[in-house]
Protein backbone atom coordinates (compact mmCIF):
# COMPACT_ATOMS: atom_id res chain seq x y z
CA UNK A 1 0.00 0.00 0.00
CA UNK A 2 1.28 3.57 -0.91
CA UNK A 3 -0.06 6.47 1.41
CA UNK A 4 0.04 10.07 0.98
CA UNK A 5 -0.15 12.59 4.29
CA UNK A 6 -2.72 15.07 4.22
CA UNK A 7 -0.67 17.89 2.88
CA UNK A 8 0.68 15.76 0.75
CA UNK A 9 -2.46 14.67 -0.80
CA UNK A 10 -3.10 18.87 -0.86
CA UNK A 11 -0.34 19.59 -2.83
CA UNK A 12 -1.06 16.87 -5.18
CA UNK A 13 -4.81 18.45 -5.89
CA UNK A 14 -2.91 21.68 -6.19
CA UNK A 15 -0.56 20.91 -8.70
CA UNK A 16 -3.30 19.10 -10.50
CA UNK A 17 -5.41 22.05 -10.44
CA UNK A 18 -2.88 24.34 -11.70
CA UNK A 19 -2.74 22.19 -15.05
CA UNK A 20 -7.01 22.54 -14.53
CA UNK A 21 -6.85 18.81 -14.69
CA UNK A 22 -8.19 17.33 -12.16
CA UNK A 23 -8.00 13.40 -13.48
CA UNK A 24 -3.96 13.36 -13.65
CA UNK A 25 -2.82 10.01 -11.78
CA UNK A 26 0.28 10.49 -9.71
CA UNK A 27 2.58 8.16 -11.12
CA UNK A 28 5.55 6.62 -9.08
CA UNK A 29 8.83 4.99 -9.71
CA UNK A 30 11.98 4.34 -9.15
CA UNK A 31 15.12 4.63 -11.09
CA UNK A 32 19.19 3.74 -11.37
CA UNK A 33 20.69 7.27 -10.32
CA UNK A 34 21.01 9.40 -7.64
CA UNK A 35 24.40 9.35 -4.93
CA UNK A 36 22.62 6.55 -2.57
CA UNK A 37 21.67 4.37 -6.48
CA UNK A 38 18.27 4.81 -6.49
CA UNK A 39 16.22 7.90 -7.15
CA UNK A 40 12.14 8.16 -6.90
CA UNK A 41 10.28 9.43 -10.34
CA UNK A 42 7.12 11.52 -9.65
CA UNK A 43 5.13 13.02 -12.17
CA UNK A 44 1.15 13.44 -13.48
CA UNK A 45 0.17 11.13 -15.77
CA UNK A 46 -3.17 10.26 -17.93
CA UNK A 47 -2.09 7.15 -18.98
CA UNK A 48 -2.12 3.67 -17.79
CA UNK A 49 0.57 0.43 -18.73
CA UNK A 50 0.50 -2.76 -19.13
CA UNK A 51 1.84 -4.22 -15.33
CA UNK A 52 0.97 -0.70 -13.82
CA UNK A 53 -0.49 -1.35 -10.18
CA UNK A 54 -3.17 1.71 -8.97
CA UNK A 55 -3.38 2.58 -5.65
CA UNK A 56 -6.02 5.19 -3.98
CA UNK A 57 -5.06 7.66 -0.89
CA UNK A 58 -7.04 11.01 0.00
CA UNK A 59 -8.65 10.66 -3.37
CA UNK A 60 -5.99 10.39 -5.74
CA UNK A 61 -5.39 7.46 -7.51
CA UNK A 62 -1.38 6.50 -7.34
CA UNK A 63 0.30 4.63 -10.33
CA UNK A 64 2.96 2.52 -9.85
CA UNK A 65 5.00 0.34 -12.45
CA UNK A 66 5.66 -3.49 -11.43
CA UNK A 67 9.04 -3.39 -11.45
CA UNK A 68 9.37 -0.39 -9.01
CA UNK A 69 6.37 -1.46 -6.87
CA UNK A 70 8.96 -4.11 -4.79
CA UNK A 71 11.26 -0.75 -3.92
CA UNK A 72 8.20 0.97 -2.94
CA UNK A 73 5.21 -1.27 -1.21
CA UNK A 74 4.64 0.26 1.98
CA UNK A 75 5.79 4.35 0.96
CA UNK A 76 4.19 7.22 2.69
CA UNK A 77 4.78 10.17 1.21
CA UNK A 78 4.51 13.98 3.17
CA UNK A 79 4.97 17.45 1.76
CA UNK A 80 6.58 20.13 4.24
CA UNK A 81 7.48 23.85 3.27
CA UNK A 82 10.63 25.15 4.84
CA UNK A 83 13.14 28.05 4.25
CA UNK A 84 14.32 26.56 1.63
CA UNK A 85 10.96 25.98 -0.31
CA UNK A 86 8.80 22.87 -0.07
CA UNK A 87 9.47 19.44 -1.55
CA UNK A 88 7.58 16.22 -1.48
CA UNK A 89 9.71 13.82 1.92
CA UNK A 90 9.82 10.22 0.78
CA UNK A 91 9.28 7.18 4.23
CA UNK A 92 10.44 4.11 2.64
CA UNK A 93 10.38 0.98 4.91
CA UNK A 94 12.37 -0.59 2.29
CA UNK A 95 15.77 2.08 2.17
CA UNK A 96 17.99 1.10 4.05
CA UNK A 97 20.26 4.17 3.49
CA UNK A 98 19.15 7.77 2.28
CA UNK A 99 21.32 11.09 1.16
CA UNK A 100 21.02 14.04 3.07
CA UNK A 101 18.22 15.21 0.50
CA UNK A 102 16.02 12.42 1.06
CA UNK A 103 15.68 11.88 -2.87
CA UNK A 104 17.34 9.03 -3.63
CA UNK A 105 17.96 5.62 -1.73
CA UNK A 106 19.52 2.11 -1.18
CA UNK A 107 17.55 -0.61 -0.57
CA UNK A 108 17.68 -2.59 2.85
CA UNK A 109 19.93 -5.59 3.18
CA UNK A 110 17.94 -8.60 3.97
CA UNK A 111 19.43 -10.69 6.70
CA UNK A 112 19.68 -14.47 5.61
Amino acid sequence: MIQLSPSAAAEVKRLRSKRQESELRLRLGVQSSGCSGLSYAMGLDHQLQAGDRVYESDGIQIVIDDASLNYLEGLVIDYSEDLMGGGFRFHNPNAGQTCGCGNSFALRQLSV
